[in-house]
């Protein structure tokens, strides 16, 4: 069994676990059966990777998208690992492939599509190919309710019984519900060893803003990110088209996406925007599960998202590579009453939906928070927090009155006019504006008529967008979207509780002050020459930009500035592979000259302290090459002795001389084990 660490730094390029990582990976690699919950961006993927590398046999990993598998394939292959993917998608020579190294027992990770598990005889290869793991990725899937079900999920518990593995589990977006949906589906209702690793992403900003003019609110949001990668996300498939081509027209690179789409254009869109850097995709929720692309600097929602756990998973798009990313959230009265109509309308029992009423209130607790939105977010999921100090509220805190006397005007309009009347109109009453519609319906008779002249119209229109996302109203779909009072309103209307709301102010999302800088002004230039050589030796390669180096790595290179191959493996991300690839070219880019030519043994141990004992032997060896008078025959070990010497170090004469050979021990022995007994 190899150890975890070395291949963690020799395949995977990183010194360390992140946090909750490393007793994910020794519970897959002993073989336990593992419910892990982690948030998007912290390395689920590795938790089953690196395992597979360590036990002998076959992890077979059940994923929902071809795109996304495909992805983990390829990164795999240029960190040095052999990994293999049957899906529709497939070349009749890419599945012969496959099947020829499993066959040879040299593909320790299979990827499948969770459709294949329908296959008759799908069973029967695996048990031949010696499957003895199963990995389930996006196991949220397996939920009935979920937003993402996929009906051939279910089919995974069979294939875990047929084979009587061990199976792990990964998602990021499981409330209580849908972790015990899981449990139940997946492990046949005996809990598995179950990792809850925390919601927080410290690296995504949060913001949220009230729509005024949103087009331009977008267009200003991506102005001041320009160049970055973006998504902005619709609410529908007209829209996204229009709003790609106003980010075209104001010079952004863009394109749009929806599921109205030919299947061709749409993999054409997936495939740009893993490719290249600076693409911002316009999409309905349509897009997002397969994307896999660690460096999305900036995540926008121009419509409110249906939940928090949909907004939650949509921005955790961002900033998988552990650089600053940022969100903005555009939310309106429109979004509210459409969300709510669309609960109402749809076939779900009456429980359910009571349960999604409840999921979008909590959306709109966020939206409409009057403390750090962070400790409201991960509030929601159960986790207990301190102010952030860098979410939009943290940074300016809103400017909040106290809305019971407003709030008690409108829900008494609201009744006087029936409740069958939309904000538009009950704001007019309340303002007093004899309106055609007004006097036809006698409405400016009412004694509320004109009662709400100490607020403007745009006060008035926050105040009853924050009434229905405290759920005090809500639109009725028999009455023509007319505002309903909730049972919850009745407390304030009867004058046995109180109110504070959010005085509504306009924000600049433009403002460049905002915007997160990735490196130092000194580091930017050297930051931007490292991308430069990456999008080159991507494009030569056919290769995603991110899966020669991500931002995140580069990030280091530019701060750390390593001008040695020892140093430049100690960046994170650089594995052994990529060493050997990339290593030359980047290093150039940062000192402005070549690097000296290495030995390969040398190479193979950059980064490492042997390495340093490599150079530290051979300077031994070089002074007794002729002996320690100068005059005897040249006599050397070769650098691969050298290097098995470094990495074994061994402490006696007699094993120093079981590796030599008698005649290079009498020469170098005793200045070799000088060498190597140091601390």
């Amino acid at each position: 069994m190899e150890n975890a660490d070395y291949l963690l730094s020799s395949v995977f390029g990183f010194e360390a676990f992140r946090p909750g990582q490393e007793e994910i990976v020794d519970a897959v690699a002993q073989g336990e059966n593992v419910l892990a919950i982690m948030p998007t961006g912290g390395g689920k993927s590795l938790c089953y990777q690196l395992p597979a590398l360590i036990h002998h046999g076959v992890t077979v990993v059940i994923s929902p998208l071809i795109a996304l598998m495909r992805d983990q394939v390829r990164g795999l292959r240029e960190s040095g690992v052999n990994a293999g993917a049957l899906t529709s998608g497939n070349t009749p020579e890419e599945t012969d492939a496959v099947f020829e190294a499993l066959e040879q027992g040299v593909m320790p990770l299979l990827y499948m599509a969770p459709e294949r598990l329908a296959h008759s005889g799908t069973v029967m290869m695996l048990r031949r190919v010696g499957v003895t793991a199963i990995a389930v990725d996006e196991a949220h899937c397996v939920s009935q309710w979920g937003h993402d079900f996929r009906p051939d999920y279910l089919r995974i518990g069979e294939l875990r019984r047929a084979l009587d593995v061990p199976l792990s589990a990964f998602t990021a977006t499981a409330d209580a519900e849908t972790q015990q949906e899981i449990v139940n589906r997946l492990f046949d209702g005996h809990a598995p060893r179950t990792f809850l690793r925390g919601f927080d992403r410290p690296n995504i900003h949060l913001a949220f803003a009230a729509k005024d003019n949103p087009r331009r609110q977008i267009l200003d949001f991506a102005a001041a990110r320009k160049g970055q990668s973006g998504i902005v996300y619709c609410g529908t498939r007209a829209k996204t088209e229009t709003l790609a081509s106003a980010f075209r027209e104001a010079g952004h690179s863009s394109c749009h996406y929806h599921g109205g789409m030919e299947t061709e254009a749409r993999r054409a869109v997936e495939a740009r925007f893993q490719a290249e850097d600076g693409l911002i995709v316009v999409a309905t929720v349509a897009f997002g599960m397969g994307v896999d692309k660690p460096d999305i600097r900036w995540v926008a929602h121009a419509d409110l998202p249906k939940s928090i756990e949909a907004y939650y998973q949509e921005i955790g798009r961002a900033g998988r590579d552990g650089a600053p990313a940022e969100t903005l959230t555009l939310f309106g009265a429109d979004d509210i009453r459409l969300r709510r109509t669309q609960i109402d309308e749809s076939l779900a029992p009456p429980e359910r939906k009571q349960a999604d009423h409840g999921r979008l209130n909590a959306l709109l607790g966020l939206a409409e928070a009057l403390r750090c939105r962070r400790e409201v977010l991960l509030g929601y999921f159960g986790e207990e927090s301190g102010p952030c100090g860098s979410c939009d509220l943290c940074a300016q805190p809103p400017e909040t009155f106290d809305g019971t006397e407003a709030v008690r005007k409108a829900l008494s309009a609201a009744l006087r006019t029936g409740e069958s009347f939309g904000a538009g109109h009950l704001i007019d009453i309340l303002l007093g504006n004899e309106t055609e519609k007004v006097r036809a319906r006698g409405h400016e008779d009412l004694p509320t008529f004109g009662v709400g002249r100490d607020l403007d119209r745009r006060t008035w229109t926050g105040v009853f967008r924050q009434m229905m996302g405290h759920d005090l109203l809500r639109p009725d779909p028999e009455r023509h979207g007319g505002l309903v009072m909730t049972a919850a309103a009745r407390p304030l209307l009867r004058g046995e509780d109180t109110i504070t709301l959010r005085r509504d102010t306009l924000r600049r999302v433009s403002d460049r002050a905002s915007v997160r800088a990735l490196v130092s002004e000194a580091d930017a230039p050297l930051l931007s020459a490292l991308k430069a050589k990456r999008r080159a030796l991507a494009e030569a390669a056919g290769l995603p930009a991110y899966m020669v180096f991500n931002d995140r790595t580069l990030i280091e290179m530019a701060e750390c500035r390593p001008e040695t191959l020892d140093a430049f493996a100690r960046i994170s991300g650089v594995g052994a592979k990529k060493l050997e690839k990339y290593a030359a070219a980047f290093l150039e880019v940062i000192s402005g000259d070549a690097p000296e030519a290495i030995h390969p043994a040398r190479r193979r141990l950059a980064g490492r302290e042997s390495g340093s004992l490599f150079d530290q032997l051979t300077e031994a060896q070089n002074d007794l090459t002729r002996g320690t008078c100068g005059t005897l025959k040249p006599l050397s070990c070769s650098a691969s002795l050298i290097s098995k010497l470094a990495e074994q170090r061994p402490q006696t004469e007699h094993a120093l001389s079981h590796l030599l050979g008698q005649r290079r021990a009498e020469r170098f022995g005793d200045a070799f084990l000088e060498v190597l007994r140091q601390d």
